[in-house]
């Protein structure tokens, strides 16, 4: 590959490329291009260079930079995507629907915390039976250790996980397993570090402010370009790095108030590199809106998007397990709000939420959207690492209740997400951890913790420093509990589900009409139909339930204290049971799209 150096910069009156220590003048096109203004030597234009632009009299790294191998302060080195030689030709891809997600930090993955020593456990998650590994963000941001959320090099790969063609060797390793790989990226944002993007252009619009300051300029002056750099980073993923989805963070806060809006035509571009690569490729948008657009096809008004992850189920289960019914849990800490959730997909779909104080969400189209186009986990990064303490839900309930939570997330029509170390109940907690070297910047984390946890009468003494090292490395998952009760019991559990999920068509039907809850609030316990055959049975409470069936039914799985005596069934604390209808005279359900 020949290497190319041209840049859009259409602020700056002079641009000069520095490159393997040589500087040389570049001109300007009426586009705001700049090029090299002569030809350049052998030794620039191949192999790998270290290279950066200087801005009337400042140097800065390549806003495209594929490589920042001494941080996203220093200089830019070339990289060749087509130099790896692919060991998946025979990977036709993976498409979502029917799927189970595994959700991992890189950081936090292993004692390394490097791509390669991912690549090491990837055969454990094989044995679980995961279909999908999704990546939370390795685009390069400030410091040594972060959730990647505040990136600013956005085609670059973090280089303490080993950088780009670490990142090829990941990929490569996931599909001679089987396994898919879906890349947490995050177009609404820039980190507050190192973000020199503004300089070159107007990458932001500082007429609209976010939460991260300045908004992502997609609909301003000279957006085009901006969008295009957006366009071609989803591209670079699915083409260079053979990714086959992208989890769009926070699509509420992208501002787009054009007729074409980025999702959509981030959704026709993927279509468009789907054909062109011949395998499938996902689009899965975190969105707290609640918003069917999103899902719904192009064809009919909407964004079409591939799936959106559904924070309603998660409230609902967690808030039924622990009996938390604080803050945006209140909504949702009874059997009915749990119950609707599985019937029809968001519980707030227009109705008041006493959280925001106002009516929120809007309802699903049942009869033309499939189950598994909602992303649905009992915990996740957000969830865990958003708790002062960094807890997990394993450090909230028993060991019988994770098995309902798994229950709950694997069997009951969405697309499952399962976040790392939550299949054994890991002990270790997920902290929200960052190391900026900047000594105002690490002080104004430290304090918005603080802060922000005060308002939730969180003790401060729990609110771990984000910036202490201590932070992170407890985040770390300790791979030896696999080899101790009770985490391998669940581990089990986890893969026994995924089984049956596998076994029982039932479970993967994506029709809403195929999932019929019954509760009886006061004995705690929830009957779910799935299909014509399949049922699965709760017990919430700690006391014993008893269930009347009305079909002959055999078990299939259970945890905790089950029997079954013709058509009733005893369930003790925290219990559960999957069953088989046998013996039906006519369909329970009338399944018609």
């Amino acid at each position: 590959m020949t290497n190319s150096f041209d840049v859009w910069a259409p602020r700056p009156q002079q641009v000069v490329l520095r490159a393997a220590g040589t500087d040389f003048p570049m001109v300007r096109d009426e586009e705001g291009w700049w090029h090299p203004a002569q030809e350049l030597p052998a030794h620039v234009l191949t192999g790998d260079v270290d290279y950066g632009y200087v801005l009337d009299g400042e140097l800065f790294p390549d806003p495209r930079s594929r490589w920042q191998p001494d941080g996203v302060h220093g200089l830019s080195r070339t990289f060749d995507p087509a130099a790896y030689q692919w060991g998946d030709q025979d990977w036709t891809g993976r498409q979502l629907a029917g799927s189970v997600v595994y959700e991992l930090h890189v950081g936090t993955f292993t004692p390394q915390g490097t791509l390669d020593a991912a690549i090491e456990k990837l055969d454990r998650l094989v044995e679980v039976g995961v279909d999908l590994v999704e990546l939370m963000p390795v685009n390069a941001f400030n410091g040594e250790a972060g959730w990647g959320y505040d990136g600013v090099y956005w085609y670059a790969v973090h280089a303490a996980y080993g950088g780009p063609a670490a990142y090829q060797r990941f990929v490569d390793a996931c599909h001679q397993r089987g396994l898919g790989v879906i890349q947490d990226v995050v177009y609404n944002h820039f980190g507050p570090s190192g973000n020199y993007l503004p300089r070159f252009a107007p990458y932001l619009n500082d007429d609209v402010q976010t939460g991260w300051g300045s908004a992502v300029n997609l609909d301003g002056e000279d957006s085009d370009e901006v969008r295009r750099y957006i366009l071609e980073n989803a591209r670079m993923w699915f083409v260079d790095h053979h990714v086959d989805g992208l989890r769009l963070d926070a699509v509420h806060a992208l501002v787009d108030r054009t007729a074409f809006h980025l999702l959509e035509e981030l959704a026709v571009e993927t279509e468009a590199t789907s054909a062109f690569v011949g395998r499938p490729l996902s689009l899965v948008a975190e969105s707290d809106l609640n918003d069917p657009r999103l899902i719904t096809a192009r064809e009919s008004g909407g964004y079409g998007l591939t799936a959106q992850w559904s924070d309603d189920f998660h409230h609902a289960v967690v808030a039924n397990l622990t009996g938390d019914d604080s803050g945006y849990y209140a909504d949702f800490a009874s059997l009915e709000a749990l119950a609707k959730v599985l019937e029809t997909g968001f519980y707030h779909d227009g109705t008041t939420s006493s959280f925001r104080g106002r009516r929120h969400g809007r309802q699903l189209d049942r009869p033309t959207t499939p189950t598994w186009r909602l992303v649905v986990a009992s915990d996740n990064h957000d969830q865990i690492g958003n708790r002062a303490d960094g807890s997990r839900l394993s450090s909230q309930v028993s060991r019988r209740q994770l098995a309902i939570a798994a229950v709950m997330t694997l069997l009951s029509g969405p697309t499952p997400m399962v976040f790392q170390g939550e299949e054994w109940g890991a002990d270790t907690p997920f902290a929200f951890f960052s190391s900026h070297p900047e000594p105002d910047l690490a002080a104004a984390v430290t304090a918005g913790r603080l802060e922000e946890f005060a308002k939730m009468d969180w003790d401060p003494a729990s609110v771990l420093d984000p910036q202490d090292p201590a932070t992170f490395e407890a985040s770390k998952l300790d791979w030896s509990e696999l080899d101790r009760e009770p985490f391998a019991e669940l581990r089990e559990t986890y893969r026994r589900l995924v089984e049956l999920r596998r076994s029982h068509p039932d479970f993967t039907d994506p029709r809403f009409n195929s999932v019929s809850v019954r509760i009886e609030a006061d004995q705690h316990w929830m009957l779910i139909e799935r299909g014509e055959e399949m049922l699965i049975v709760v017990n919430f409470g700690a006391d014993e339930a008893v269930v009347e069936l009305e079909d002959s039914s055999a078990v299939l799985f259970s945890t905790g204290e089950v029997a079954l005596d013709e058509r009733s069934l005893r369930l003790g604390e925290h219990a559960t049971a999957v069953l088989q209808v046998v013996g039906l005279d006519e369909p329970r359900h009338t399944l018609t799209t």
